[in-house]
């Protein structure tokens, strides 16, 4: 990186830092804290819904994911749309009508107290360890530009979050966010151009997307029906679907977004303006991923993406046969050069044949080097999908752009994390502190609330300090969060339109249903997706039969 770069990069994460602690620093009460006063707007609601989801993991693993296996992951969030509605007509009226701080706040009034404080505790557990991965991500980042160890970096960046978020709550996160998302949209954007500009010259965008589709690269829609396949279109329409429900209705780090609007409608169109945004957002950052793709089709790309692991790889009894991949990958690479660059490329199935067959040839090579990885250094993280990303704009971008994506990245690790820790905060405060230590004293409140974000905070660094890379980070936080999210989504869909059930059958079935959930994820039976179906719909029947055994009214 270059001084313009570093100027970039400080200025910005200076400027988000300054920004939000400057704007509101000062709070009178809880409801100051938590709900920012009530003073946002359905455009900074909107903005913010999206900030929170939008996290460096957004912004790492999706192009990684693209580049690994495609654009089929759009599919993810075709559920999302109809989420946002169901979201607006049937849970935010509630929640407003009530008056609440906390999306559990309506469980205790709607069945009793231990019901909330269940709901509330698989939340803390859910979202406190996806604190933890969201802080991790941009340490990754950091680590591969600095040289500087991994763990120190989740330290300083972890304590950069908890500061903001404990001087300025909810109301700063909120602030922030808006000028995160500027960052984030602008950033991308001139990445996207660089990339198409950076193809070879006589490589049109179409004959670019052909060489994707060759590959496979293209295959937005999988309408086949198959449970352990993650990403379908089925997957997405209900899986996805379930998992929007929960995740926008009942999972506080988003609930507590657009319950600090101005009023419901406030509110609603922030939700709606989420919903319209969010597929093209996501389509657009996995076509960015296929491009980079296409583009080391005709640079010369590393048998790894994570230099980290490569030098220490060849300090082991791996080093020459590693090394003998390197060799074979490159004269794989000057081959599929004499292919691609054939006049007739694109129109010559011969010459198309050839070149998959080294390709192919290059994917298992790959996958040779990430077991050599995994038997010489097996407390290194093999996957590379997260790294993809970070590589290209490190090695191919020009000065300027670089500082301007990184600052993208950790603009939306820093959001997200703030979100996530905020979250944290409130419900520690709201649903278990406060219904055990009843005072008038408004700011006592708000000290425990800055006492528990300088907690989760701490919890969210240990847990970053002892992960790793999993299977592929944005994959890590979606599983993590459908372990949890059907149980929680079934309590909220009884509370909202199963009357007749109360609070005993509710809090038994929530229970039993969360064992089951995780007995059929160790048991690997289904991908993660459907497990947000499973669990809602386990949760509800439970429910009614333990209502109907019972012969108590419960």
């Amino acid at each position: 990186m270059e001084l313009i770069d570093w100027i970039i990069l400080a200025f910005t994460l200076v400027f988000i830092i300054v920004y939000g602690t400057w704007k509101n620093n000062s709070h009178k009460n809880i409801k100051d804290y938590i709900r920012g006063g009530n003073q946002a707007n359905w455009f900074t609601i909107g903005l913010s819904v999206m900030a929170t989801q939008a996290s460096a993991i957004t912004f790492l693993s999706t192009p990684g994911q693209a580049f690994n296996d495609g654009m089929g992951f759009v599919q993810f969030y075709f559920g999302l749309p109809f989420a946002m509605v169901i979201i607006c007509l049937f849970f935010l009226p509630v929640y407003y009508k009530l008056k609440v701080f906390t999306a559990y706040e309506f469980l205790e009034k709607r069945f009793d107290l231990k019901t909330r404080i269940l709901t509330a505790v698989l939340f803390l557990i859910q979202r406190g360890l996806a604190a933890g991965v969201t802080i991790y991500a941009p340490a990754i980042i950091l680590s591969v530009v600095l040289g500087w160890n991994l763990k120190i970096l989740v330290v300083i960046i972890g304590l950069l979050v908890v500061f903001y978020t404990l001087i300025g709550g909810t109301q700063a996160v909120n602030v922030t966010q808006k000028q995160q998302m500027f960052i984030i949209f602008s950033g991308m954007v001139t990445a996207f151009i660089f990339i198409v500009r950076a193809l070879p010259q006589d490589l049109t965008f179409s004959n670019a997307l052909q060489l994707a589709g060759m590959n496979e690269k293209l295959n937005v829609l999988d309408f086949s029906f198959d449970p352990t396949n993650r990403y379908t279109f089925w997957s997405g329409i209900t899986g996805g679907l379930f998992l929007a429900l929960s995740y926008f209705g009942t999972d506080q780090s988003q609930v507590q977004r657009y319950l600090s609007g101005k009023s419901l409608s406030e509110s609603q169109r922030g939700l709606i303006l989420n919903g319209f945004l969010k597929i093209p957002m996501q389509f657009f950052i996995l076509l960015t991923g296929v491009l980079v793709f296409v583009f080391f089709q005709y640079e010369k790309a590393p048998i790894h993406f994570n230099p980290y692991a490569i030098e220490k790889v060849k300090t082991t009894l791996g080093r020459d046969q590693f090394e003998a991949l390197e060799v074979a990958n490159d004269i794989i690479h000057q081959e599929k050069q004499k292919q691609l660059q054939q006049r007739d490329f694109f129109s010559d199935p011969i010459s198309q044949a050839k070149y998959l067959q080294l390709e192919e040839q290059s994917q298992r090579n790959r996958k040779a080097a990430k077991e050599i990885i995994e038997v010489n250094q097996p407390m290194i993280e093999s996957n590379d999908k997260d790294y993809v990303f970070i590589y290209f704009i490190l090695n191919h971008l020009p000065q300027g752009l670089i500082g301007l994506l990184l600052a993208v990245i950790l603009s939306a690790a820093m959001s997200s994390s703030a979100s996530e820790i905020n979250a944290l905060s409130a419900i520690s405060v709201v649903d278990l502190y406060k219904r055990f230590r009843v005072t008038k004293d408004e700011k006592h409140y708000v000290s425990a609330g800055k006492t528990f974000t300088l907690l989760w905070g701490g919890i969210a660094i240990a847990f970053a300090l002892v992960g790793n890379l999993f299977e592929n980070l944005i994959q890590l936080v979606n599983i993590i969060g459908s372990l949890f999210y059907g149980t929680i989504l079934g309590i909220f869909m009884i509370a909202i339109f199963f009357k007749s059930i109360k609070a005993n059958a509710v809090f038994f079935a929530a229970i039993i249903t969360e064992a089951i959930v995780l007995i059929i994820y160790i048991q690997d039976g289904v991908s993660f997706l459907w497990l947000n179906v499973i669990g809602a719909l386990i949760m509800i029947l439970m429910a009614y039969l333990i209502k109907a055994v019972v012969k108590k009214k419960i």
